[in-house]
């Protein structure tokens, strides 16, 4: 146990025996996440059925023995951030008294959002709300809550209902939890930006020594699974539209090929840094996806759907307490096969989507950090999916979207725009807000696990950088070519298990750090 009346001691954690070829390096974590990262990449390139296999059978375990704990780690998250930023602790500056944000608010929010879940809303923004209307008009196991068989009306509310809890408040409340401990163990305290600094509270100076690596490794791994499942859906959905518009023929060498241009778009985005690549990056992202929605919205019932926003939070809230009931669930298809999937995706991009927020949020208090990363993200969130969905849903219910219901999820997007006028046009504009956002998420997402594996260092050389991006994206390729989604979403699953218990802990390390700011605002690195 740390004492909480000395000086925090970091040992020679960071120090110059850390360096090897001209990189700044912690041996103990990159080494270990550079061998795994490699040896997945070969496994699934010469055993792709194996590898398929194994991924399958890895989704399929976890969920059936922790769905249970995967949903009930997601509340107790959720509960941490609103008591937190409702206490006297939310009054806490991130930095200190004089601290003053890098960013204004409208850059912060932009590079929140990029870096969280973008290019996840735009890929299961229509397809998800039409499976959970369509599987709750016919009810069964696959309905959410049990849907409402055969009345349109009821399982619209239920529809929509279960995929703005897949995508609201929980899944930023992970983020958050793990960018506020980052920020202020790295701000207040003075530690690296880094894992396991969060739990010097608990463990004292053993988290300089093996067992912060172990945090390190899982957490890592858990970040480049997590983002190669995401850059595996952008590069699919990026390619289906890409066929549906010009016709070209989808193979893996045309997939290769688009994920070699954005990878080279990405390396340029890396080069320019957080202020001239993701900070410009997300900003342009924001604008278009913002035109892309008021698009929508103009050319479809404009008050029908400005009505369903009311009535999507309403329902949301009302159907809040059963859908996030973690055990005796009849309605298995969709609790696992959506909730338990997305809150181990969550789970496992918590490390780089919460490092990335707390590099870009000193300066800001615990309550402005909460609200920031946590209810304006799910507000613009459930704006986008009551747009996207509920024309999507209205198409089927007046039947004309008998194509929507037939689409793969891929395509569904690009359907829905070719029912509105300049569908050629919006619909290369979705192409390029989902390579944007397949920039950002892979820029952001490289940067950090290049600071974990670098000690919490954030001057380190460029090609330490690029040996992250080719691993990320070799891993991202390999799944997707051998395995396709399941095995992308395996990877996921998989390494969020164990990041689940790491996360919990860090709430207790994290109260503890705020804690002792709240009665030593001064103190300095001192706990």
């Amino acid at each position: 146990m740390a004492d909480w009346e000395k000086a925090i001691d970091l040992g020679n954690y960071g120090q110059s025996n850390r360096h090897w070829g001209g990189m700044h390096i912690n041996p103990a974590v990159f080494f270990p996440t550079a061998f795994i990262s490699l040896a997945v990449i070969l496994f699934s390139l010469f055993a792709p059925k194996a590898s398929a296999d194994l991924f399958a059978g890895l989704r399929s375990g976890a969920v059936a023995h922790f769905d249970w704990f995967f949903m009930m780690s997601g509340n107790l998250l959720l509960l941490f951030c609103v008591v937190v930023a409702v206490s006297p602790l939310g009054k806490i500056r991130l930095g200190g008294k004089g601290a003053v944000p890098d960013y204004s608010r409208l850059s912060w929010f932009a590079m929140l959002f990029g870096a969280g879940m973008g290019i996840g809303l735009v890929f299961y923004g229509v397809g998800e709300p039409v499976t959970h209307f369509t599987s709750s008009m016919a009810g069964g196991p696959a309905a959410p809550l049990g849907g409402a068989v055969g009345d349109a009306q009821a399982a619209r509310s239920i529809a929509m209902a279960a995929t703005i809890f897949d995508w609201a408040l929980h899944p930023w409340a992970i983020f958050a939890v793990t960018g506020l401990a980052l920020a202020v163990f790295s701000f207040d305290f003075n530690m690296p930006l880094s894992m396991r600094s969060a739990f010097y509270p608990m463990f004292g100076k053993a988290v300089w020594g093996r067992t912060g690596d172990v945090i390190e490794v899982l957490a890592v791994l858990a970040t480049i699974f997590g983002l190669a499942t995401s850059l595996g859906l952008g590069a699919q959905q990026a390619m289906a539209g890409i066929v549906y518009l010009y016709g070209i023929t989808s193979s893996s060498l045309t997939i290769l090929a688009l994920i070699a241009v954005m990878a080279g778009i990405t390396f340029m985005s890396i080069r320019g840094g957080i202020d001239r690549g993701i900070r410009i990056l997300s900003e342009v992202n924001m604008w278009v996806a913002f035109a892309l929605l008021v698009f929508v919205l103009t050319t479809g019932s404009t008050l029908q759907l400005m009505g369903d926003l009311a009535t999507n939070i309403f329902n949301y809230l009302k159907f809040l307490p059963a859908l996030s009931n973690p055990v005796g669930r009849t309605d298995t298809g969709f609790y696992n096969d959506w909730s338990v999937y997305y809150w181990a995706w969550w789970i496992s991009w918590a490390p780089f989507v919460g490092m990335f927020m707390a590099r870009i949020s000193l300066g800001r208090t615990v309550r402005e950090f909460i609200a920031g990363a946590m209810i304006a993200p799910s507000l613009l969130g459930i704006l986008w999916l009551t747009i996207f969905g509920d024309a999507s849903i209205a198409q089927i219910v007046a039947g004309n979207g008998a194509d929507l219901s037939k689409a793969s999820l891929d395509t569904q997007l690009f359907v829905l725009l070719g029912t509105l006028p300049w569908a050629q046009v919006t619909s290369f504009v979705a192409i390029g807000l989902i390579l944007i956002f397949f920039v950002t998420g892979w820029d952001s997402g490289t940067l950090v696990i290049d600071t974990m594996t670098a000690g919490g260092r954030t001057d380190t050389l460029l090609r330490q950088k690029t040996i992250w991006l080719v691993a990320v994206g070799g891993i991202g390729v390999v799944l997707l070519l051998s395995g396709g989604l399941t095995s992308l979403q395996a990877g996921a699953i998989a390494t969020g298990l164990p990041l689940t218990l790491v996360l919990l802990c860090m709430c207790l390390g994290t109260l503890r750090g705020l804690l002792a700011l709240h009665r030593n605002p001064d103190c300095g690195g001192e706990i």
